[in-house]
C-alpha cells in the first residue's frame, strides 16, 4: 500500500496534534464524534474546532444569499479570520438547494456541510437531513430566532410592512392599524402578493396574534376589500405601487420600499403594530464531511463579527448588537418599539396548510 505526500502529511499533523494535545490535557479533535463536534461547549471550543478545520481544508456551503451582496465579502472576511480553512459556496434558490442536498445523500456523494435559506429549513428538517448543533454565539439572541432543538439559528431577517404611493396616499390618510385595512374606502386599492411568504405568512400572521375567533372575522372584513391579487414577486408589486398602478400594498419586504424611496421613488412603509418577521437560518446538515469546519462556520456566521458582515452588505442581521443601515432602522421592531411577531420556519410549517384552507375561503373566489 502507498500513501500520497499528502496523506503522510496530514496524518504526521494529526499524530502530533494528538500528542501535543495528550501533553497539554487538551483534548485533539480528532477524539470527538461529528455529533459532539456540533454540540461541543467548553473554553477550548474554538480552539479544538479550529484545529479539526485545519486538517479538514476547507467547509462547503450552499445558500441563497446573493453573491456578490453577501457570499463574497463573507468569504473574504472568513478567509481573513481563518486564512488556514477554505471556505466553498454554491448559491441558489432554497427549492434548487433542496434537491441538490437530496439528491448528494440519494447518490452517497454529499459535498455539502452547512445550508443557509429561508424556504427550505423545515423540509430538510423532515427530511432527516438535518444535524443539531450548539453555537455560543446563540447565548444573546431572542428564542424566537432559533430552534430549541438546535435545528436552525436565524442568520437574517426579513420584516413585512405596507407600501404606499406617497403621490395617492395622503400622511394622514395612510392605514396605521390592521383593522384601518378594513376601511371601505380602501375597497379595490389594497394588492398583495398570492405566495407562501405573501398571502398565506398574512394569514398566518393575522390568525397568531389576533387569535383563532377574531382573526378570521378580520380575514373576512379584509376579503370584502376585493383585495388586488398579484402572482409576481413582492418586489415587483412594489415596483407597480410607485408606478402608481396601486395605491397599496400589504404584505411586502418593508426594506423594499425604503430602497426605492432613496433613488427617488414616490414610496414609503407603514409599519403596523405587530410587525410580523419571519427568518433566514443556518442549518448543520447531517454527515457534513468537514465537521470541525462547518461548526467554525456556523459560529462565524452567528457571531457579531459575522453578522456585520450581513449588515453591511443590507441584509437585516439577526444578532441583537448588530443593527441595520440607519436608512432601515425605521422597519425594526426593537428599534422602533413595535412588538413583533416571528413566524419561524416550524410555526409556518404547521400552520400554512390552515392558512391555505382560509384563503380559499374568503379570497379564492
Amino acid at each position: 500500500m502507498t500513501f500520497s505526500s499528502h496523506a503522510l502529511r496530514t496524518f504526521a499533523a494529526a499524530t502530533l496534534t494528538a500528542a501535543l494535545a495528550a501533553i497539554s490535557g487538551v483534548p485533539s479533535a480528532a477524539a470527538f464524534t461529528a455529533d459532539e463536534i456540533a454540540m461541543l461547549k467548553g473554553p477550548d471550543r474554538e480552539k479544538i474546532l479550529l484545529e479539526g478545520a485545519k486538517a479538514e481544508g476547507k467547509v462547503v456551503l450552499y445558500s441563497a444569499m446573493i453573491v456578490d451582496q453577501a457570499l463574497r465579502p463573507l468569504v473574504a472576511a472568513f478567509k481573513a479570520k481563518y486564512p488556514a480553512v477554505d471556505l466553498e459556496f454554491w448559491r441558489e434558490d432554497s427549492t434548487k438547494i433542496l434537491q441538490k442536498v437530496l439528491a448528494e445523500r440519494r447518490a452517497n456523494a454529499q459535498l455539502v456541510d452547512v445550508v443557509e435559506w429561508g424556504g427550505g429549513v423545515p423540509s430538510a428538517i423532515e427530511a432527516g437531513v438535518i444535524a443539531p448543533f450548539y453555537s455560543p454565539s446563540l447565548d444573546v439572541y431572542p428564542k424566537a430566532y432559533y430552534d430549541q432543538q438546535g435545528r436552525y439559528a436565524a442568520t437574517r431577517l426579513g420584516y413585512y410592512g405596507m407600501a404606499f404611493n406617497t403621490k395617492l396616499v395622503a400622511e394622514a390618510d395612510v392605514p396605521k392599524t390592521y383593522d384601518d385595512l378594513t376601511n371601505p374606502k380602501w375597497k379595490g386599492k389594497i394588492s398583495w402578493p398570492v405566495s407562501e411568504q405573501g398571502s398565506t405568512e398574512f394569514i398566518i400572521h393575522s390568525m397568531m396574534h389576533m387569535g383563532e375567533a377574531r382573526g378570521e372575522a378580520f380575514l373576512k372584513k379584509l376579503a370584502a376589500q376585493e383585495l388586488i391579487a398579484f402572482t409576481g414577486s413582492a418586489r415587483s408589486l412594489v415596483d407597480r405601487v410607485g408606478q402608481g398602478e396601486v395605491p397599496l400594498a400589504i404584505q411586502i419586504y418593508a426594506h423594499h420600499p425604503l430602497i426605492s424611496k432613496a433613488k427617488g421613488a414616490p414610496l414609503d412603509v407603514q409599519m403596523m403594530d405587530p410587525i410580523p418577521s419571519d427568518v433566514s437560518a443556518i442549518q448543520l446538515v447531517k454527515g457534513a464531511k468537514h465537521p470541525h469546519a462547518a461548526m467554525l462556520l456556523i459560529d462565524f456566521v452567528l457571531s457579531k463579527e459575522g453578522q456585520t458582515v450581513l449588515q453591511k452588505a443590507d441584509y437585516l442581521p439577526a444578532h441583537p448588537d448588530v443593527d441595520p443601515q440607519d436608512s432601515l432602522r425605521k422597519i425594526v421592531p426593537r428599534l422602533a418599539g413595535i412588538k413583533e411577531n416571528v413566524i419561524s420556519p416550524l410555526e409556518f410549517f404547521a400552520r400554512r396548510d390552515a392558512a391555505l384552507k382560509l384563503f380559499e375561503k374568503y379570497f379564492d373566489k
